[in-house]
């Protein structure tokens, strides 16, 4: 994979990870999927990263998975929504008729390549019984499962089109910014899949069972005021200004109490499928870890001294 392809800067303790294939919406590839996970580790795991955004060049934030590179791990051979056409190319956007990625390349000149295409053109072995669910494993649900466990906070910058599991990695950050131009697409029922890379644990959880079956069943393109409606989206801002305001909300983040944040986000994260008693146990048991940090110290100090709190992250 080109390192073009994932633009990774590190700017005031912050890492920026910005998807670079415009040309395909930024469908993402295996290769691009695999250094979002090891970047996301990184940035886990490093002491001077305290905050992450994730954002992407051009008119799409993530058109999904793109299979046209060849199937990797995580990758099922009829595709997963990548090569779906988003609202537009279906009549109702800029009337551009850019095909994703995986549209492009197809046999049959329909834009659509079978299962049994993408076995028999390429030459793979047959696939049996557990790969499918196996390569979803180590592919679309190992990516979002890096966003959630990401010890940092982690800002979604939607600046276009996020279909398939494009929308359930933005919908795994904690914040989610959108710009006005940008749209959520549950594509996979308008290929007759089964959502993949968590979305029907993500959704549920997000705006109720009921609007997800709805998202989930038609597959209807969501503007980014109806996402932020539904409360997928915490703010919807002019396109021009994606970038500022994304930019002052993780400089906001990376000056605060990192450890902090971290095991809020657990909390929070984990409170969905807890019950109150695990949920207080767990509360409990976190504030007693945080005490124990320096920024913690420095924060009850600050209050006492009444002075603005200098936390490092530690």
């Amino acid at each position: 994979m080109p390192v073009s392809e994932v633009l990774h800067v590190v700017d005031g303790q912050v890492a920026y990870l910005t998807l670079n294939r415009p040309e395909a919406l930024n469908a993402l590839t295996p290769a691009q999927r695999d250094r979002l996970i090891q970047l996301f580790g990184e940035a886990s795991a490093d002491p001077d990263i305290r905050a992450v955004v994730l954002t992407g060049t051009g008119r799409g934030f993530c058109a999904g998975a793109d299979l046209r590179g060849g199937t990797g791990a995580g990758e099922r051979g009829a595709g997963d929504g990548s090569g779906e056409r988003t609202a537009g190319e279906q009549g109702s956007g800029d009337g551009s008729g850019q095909r994703t990625a995986g549209e492009q390349g197809s046999g049959d000149g329909s834009g659509q390549r079978t299962a049994g295409e993408q076995v028999a053109g390429d030459g793979r072995a047959e696939r049996v019984a557990g790969d499918v669910a196996r390569m979803i494993r180590e592919g679309a649900q190992r990516l979002v499962a890096a966003v959630l466990d990401c010890e940092k906070p982690v800002i979604a910058a939607v600046n276009g089109t996020a279909a398939g599991l494009g929308a359930h990695l933005a919908l795994a950050c904690d914040l989610v910014l959108a710009a006005e131009s940008a749209r959520f697409i549950e594509v996979f029922v308008r290929r007759g899949l089964v959502p993949d890379g968590g979305g029907a644990y993500l959704l549920p959880r997000l705006v109720g069972p009921r609007r997800a079956k709805e998202l989930m069943f038609f597959g209807d393109a969501l503007s980014a005021t109806d996402a932020e409606r539904l409360g997928l989206v915490n703010r919807v801002v002019p396109d021009g200004e994606l970038d500022k305001t994304a930019r002052e909300w993780a400089a906001r983040l990376a000056a605060g109490p990192t450890r902090a944040l971290a095991l809020t986000k657990q909390l929070v994260n984990a409170s969905l499928d807890s019950d109150r008693a695990t949920a207080f146990a767990a509360e409990a048991t976190a504030q007693e870890i945080n005490m124990t940090t320096a920024d913690a110290q420095e924060g009850v100090a600050s209050f006492v001294e009444r002075r603005s709190p200098e936390y490092r992250g530690r």
